[in-house]
């Protein structure tokens, strides 16, 4: 089994990088390749989650969580880019490692539009959002994301790097020909978007980050779930 699920990541890592040479190469199709491209980067991760022997609990808390993390977005929805879902994506993945933080992620793009609207940007929010709690549980034992100031750089440079990768399915989608002017007027067009979603990260991780850790180890802690053999990150009272 080991055998098949390598040969299956390394197969969609293939298919995205000749994918990724096509959208460059056939200008006509940047959208369709594009989604090709966003959907064969999230499949590996489910089929894992798919094949791993889960407890009901288990698989309740991860749910539980992409639930809490989509339903923090719609009270926010009049407030551009201000929410906490990527806060609870950020915190499920330093508590439950960067695989649950990437379902977590992906699993609240798709709940939160079913209140605000499903349309072609819905697979690359699950993307990035998706990859915002994994590289968050790639680096949750790192000594940077044991502080304070720490959590506040990650959040803040993936409320510009979220809007930054959500701007290329808007230009392809919308933009026959692209050029370098037209990638220059959408990035800063979407400036403001990206430093509201970056400040609200800050805000949402310096006020509740720590009572979010010390509840979700409370629960790893207690009744064993999701790789308990990983240790959390342990946040200090103080930055």
């Amino acid at each position: 089994m080991g055998k098949i699920k390598r040969f299956v990541y390394a197969g969609s890592i293939i298919a995205v990088i000749v994918l990724l040479a096509a959208v460059l190469w056939f200008e006509e199709y940047y959208l369709p390749l594009s989604f090709l491209v966003i959907g064969l980067a999230i499949i590996p991760f489910f089929i894992r989650f798919e094949r791993k022997r889960l407890r009901t609990e288990e698989i309740l808390l991860v749910a539980m969580l992409g639930a809490i993390a989509a339903v923090s977005r719609v009270p926010f929805a009049p407030l551009p880019s201000v929410q906490p879902t990527s806060f609870v994506i950020i915190m499920a993945a330093l508590a439950f490692g960067a695989e649950t933080g990437f379902l977590v992620g992906s699993i609240a793009a798709v709940v939160s539009n079913i209140f605000l609207g499903q349309g072609p940007w819905t697979p690359w929010q699950m993307f990035c959002w998706g990859m915002i709690g994994f590289t968050a549980g790639l680096l949750k034992d790192s000594l940077w994301m044991n502080r304070m100031w720490g959590r506040n750089l990650f959040g803040f440079l993936w409320g510009f790097l979220f809007g930054w990768i959500m701007n290329l399915w808007f230009l392809i989608g919308f933009y026959d020909q692209l050029s370098w002017p037209v990638f220059v007027s959408a990035y800063v067009a979407s400036f403001y978007f990206d430093l509201a979603h970056a400040l609200s990260n800050v805000f949402f991780l310096t006020l509740f980050s720590g009572v979010w850790m010390r509840i979700l180890t409370r629960v790893k802690s207690k009744y064993g779930l999701l790789n308990p053999e990983d240790t959390p990150v342990k946040l200090p009272r103080s930055p």
